[in-house]
């Protein structure tokens, strides 16, 4: 199974946390593909100077020794928001949303707003 992981599991995974559950830790080992988006490099990115995140320089460079290939934005997947619906009106949750479903990705996240969504493709990383 293709994983694309939400930012915060992406800084999970970074840092070893407990908060991925054991089924998901599972999945993150065995799976042929794990992706991080763009979004969620833009994202972090932002956190961090706004000084909301403390994550080294050029983190972005340790994504693929972690196992994970960097997924670019384009513009399919920037139309794809419009037709997203969820609870919130996050753009990065949104956009990572979109991109999950182009490109028939199973998203991986903790986020109650997401996962209330009630889509097929999102998995609980708490499990």
């Amino acid at each position: 199974m293709t994983v694309l992981l939400d930012t915060h599991l992406i800084l999970w995974w970074m840092s070893g946390s407990p908060g991925v559950g054991p089924r998901s830790r599972a999945l993150l080992s065995s799976s042929p593909s794990r992706y991080c988006s763009a979004v969620s490099i833009w994202e972090i990115a932002l956190k961090k100077s706004r000084g909301k995140l403390d994550v080294v320089d050029g983190f972005e460079d340790q994504i693929p020794s972690m196992g994970m290939t960097h997924l670019p934005i384009d513009a399919t997947h920037a139309a794809a928001v419009s037709a997203v619906s969820l609870p919130h009106r996050d753009p990065f949750d949104q956009l990572l949303v979109a991109q999950a479903q182009v490109d028939g990705l199973r998203l991986l996240t903790a986020d109650a707003a997401i996962l209330s969504a009630g889509l097929e493709f999102v998995l609980d990383a708490r499990e």
